[in-house]
């Protein structure tokens, strides 16, 4: 990638004016959207047009980054995922009674019935050498299936990610999403096994999106289960998709989100237990982000026998959202990264424990190594 391309981000950045860059999951193309000033934006019912950040907190504003330039660059990425615990890792265990005594609080509320499943999540606070520029480059050499993304706002703040989960994707009244549950580390190419709690986790997530999606969409289509693997991770994945019909995006978004892979089953008592027992604040991880409403021109051809007009002009109206995860946010040198992991019936606080140290490496690596 060219250095004009970061020197263009980075002097929007200190020039203290909103901005965001990102490449969507296999593709090489860097697209970047900047800001003339300083004002923060809203959403108000998701028929605006900009780039999105939206909280974990459905009840706090959607921010809207408005599209006041654009431009493009093409990157190749080239992945060289780090083996094994490539980082220091053992200073959280400072953390590891807090956490899991909210896990073992979680698993008497789910045996007691009040709750199916709850994801509970931790912050990391790190020091790095790096600039944010430096760590948006490696995360897009080294997540190729990820949407990575630098995001800024200075009345909000600097974040990062590589997230390998959609939010919604819509193309006019076409939508699609995805259930993405499960965590085991990449161990070669041999895809793993799922075991009955891995399993329970996903289906409580897809039959959500159904039950949510049922009485406000049509021709509604469920994939089979795949294992799909997201740098050194491996996830179970189903996709979902169907047509709007006469309901808004506003309606499809307030209904999943946020979804049991950040949130639980049921949403509103999981969504309580976690503001009231987590001791932080979550604020974008966990929410999503992500493009609404771009117009794309899209020229068709006619069959030969159509003389007069061999070609026509269509506009699509698109839609690509992100779950914030695999995330951090950024201040001077210090970085915060979020990790979590959800919990059911079936799981066993050291090994949840674990897993959120398995999947804090995609964030650390990048940020120590």
């Amino acid at each position: 990638m060219s250095l004009s391309f970061f020197d263009r981000i980075s002097e929007q950045f200190h020039n203290g004016l909103p901005f965001v860059a990102y490449r969507k999951p296999k593709e090489d193309r860097v697209q970047a959207i900047f800001q003339k000033d300083q004002e923060l934006h809203y959403v108000n019912d998701f028929t605006e047009s900009g780039f999105v950040f939206a909280p974990f907190d459905g009840e706090g504003p959607t921010v809207l980054i408005k599209r006041d330039e654009c431009f493009v660059e093409t990157i190749a990425p080239s992945p060289k995922f780090f083996e094994g615990s490539t980082v220091p890792l053992w200073d959280q265990d400072l953390e590891k009674d807090v956490y899991l005594g909210i896990i073992k609080k979680a698993i008497d509320r789910i045996d007691l019935g009040a709750l199916n499943k709850v994801v509970l999540s931790r912050d990391i606070d790190v020091d790095t050498s790096k600039t944010p520029f430096e760590l948006f480059s490696e995360l897009l050499l080294q997540y190729s299936s990820a949407f990575c993304y630098i995001w800024f706002h200075p009345k909000i703040g600097l974040w990062l990610g590589a997230t390998p989960e959609i939010f919604l994707e819509t193309k006019n009244n076409q939508f699609k999403t995805m259930s993405l549950a499960g965590t085991k580390l990449y161990r070669g190419e041999e895809v793993p096994e799922w075991g009955e709690k891995e399993l329970l986790e996903q289906e409580m997530v897809t039959q959500f999106i159904k039950d949510s999606l049922k009485d406000k969409v049509s021709s509604l289509v469920v994939s089979e289960v795949i294992s799909t693997r997201a740098g050194n991770l491996w996830h179970i994945k189903t996709s979902v998709s169907g047509r709007m019909n006469t309901i808004g995006l506003e309606d499809i978004i307030n209904a999943l989100h946020p979804t049991p892979a950040v949130c639980g089953v049921p949403k509103i008592d999981a969504k309580e237990f976690i503001l009231k027992n987590e001791d932080y604040d979550r604020q974008y991880y966990t929410g999503f982000l992500g493009e609404l409403n771009f117009k794309e021109d899209v020229s068709r051809r006619l069959p030969r026998r159509n003389q007069e007009n061999r070609a026509y002009r269509t506009i699509i109206n698109k839609t690509s959202l992100y779950v914030n995860l695999r995330c951090m946010q950024m201040w001077g040198n210090k970085v915060k990264v979020y990790v979590g992991g959800g919990i059911t019936h079936g799981s066993v606080p050291e090994k949840e424990w674990q897993e959120t140290k398995d999947k804090s490496r995609t964030m650390l690596n990048i940020v120590l190594k």
